[in-house]
């Protein structure tokens, strides 16, 4: 099966960098990666062009204007650039375990959509984590004892454990999260009247449960490491959390401004 991985990112380099190197030692490749950009500047270009270069994968490269934070949009676009069956959404700042990609694989079911976890990396840490610490058990080991890495009961990997479904909201997050192609159309992908940080990901799950798919999670499965960062700007989370609350309280599972509607 094709699998497309879109990495959002917004002018954090250093980070997409050790995420496409992530990326690039997969147990399993994927079938291209495409950088969903939302406006950054010539130095996240630069990055993208190295690896373009240099990497054995198809690599390309969807930039908008920065007029924002327009994740939504931007997403949609790379959506439409994209020609996988099934779509892992990665942030440009979570470096994805080696078993990433073999994982969503795996789990990957009609029906579902998939709800991956992360381990999340602390601020002191940052700057020097990178794929070769989640590939080393004493580093992750080292790194855990220091209190230097948090949810790192997801650092086990068990993949004979079976996955669980459920439909409900919390736990949500966008940073990484897989769907099969043909569920993204038929709900018209995200709803680009999310402008700003924040409830757009929930919104986007709201809809896929109106389309009548449940959502599919493993603890021990299809991790991510989130490196850490200043919190975005959420001065609109007000007017998301009211546009979420419509798309709760609707019987529509398809949005009026999303793929279909990209020019």
């Amino acid at each position: 099966m094709k699998l497309s991985v879109i990495i959002t990112t917004y002018n954090r380099p250093d980070m997409l960098r050790k995420v496409l190197e992530g990326l690039c030692h997969q147990t399993r490749p994927a079938y291209e990666v495409i950088i969903a950009d939302d406006g950054s500047g010539p130095e996240t270009l630069e990055v993208v062009r190295r690896f373009m270069d240099d990497a054995l994968l198809p690599i390309y490269h969807v930039w908008q204007e920065d007029l924002g934070f327009r994740s939504s949009e931007i997403r949609n676009k790379a959506i439409r650039k994209s020609s996988g069956e099934y779509i892992i959404m990665l942030d440009g700042d979570c470096i994805p375990e080696k078993h990433f990609i073999e994982d969503h694989l795996c789990l990957a079911e009609k029906g579902f959509f998939f709800q991956g976890k992360r381990i999340l990396v602390s601020r002191k840490l940052t700057h020097i984590f990178s794929y070769k610490d989640t590939d080393s058990k004493m580093r992750l080991l080292k790194h855990f004892v220091s209190g230097n890495i948090s949810n790192s009961h997801h650092l086990v990997r068990l993949p004979f454990l079976p996955p669980y479904s459920l439909t409900r909201l919390n736990g949500i997050r966008g940073c990484n999260m897989g769907f099969f192609r043909e569920d993204i159309f038929a709900i018209n992908g995200y709803n680009q009247a999310f402008v700003g940080w924040g409830r757009e990901d929930s919104e986007l799950a709201v809809r896929f449960y109106k389309y009548g798919l449940k959502r599919k999670e493993h603890p021990f499965m299809a991790v991510c490491f989130h490196l850490w960062h200043e919190e975005n700007n959420r001065k609109r989370l007000d007017k998301n959390d009211q546009l979420l609350k419509k798309a709760i309280d609707s019987d529509q599972h398809k949005c009026l401004n999303g793929l279909l509607q990209i020019r």
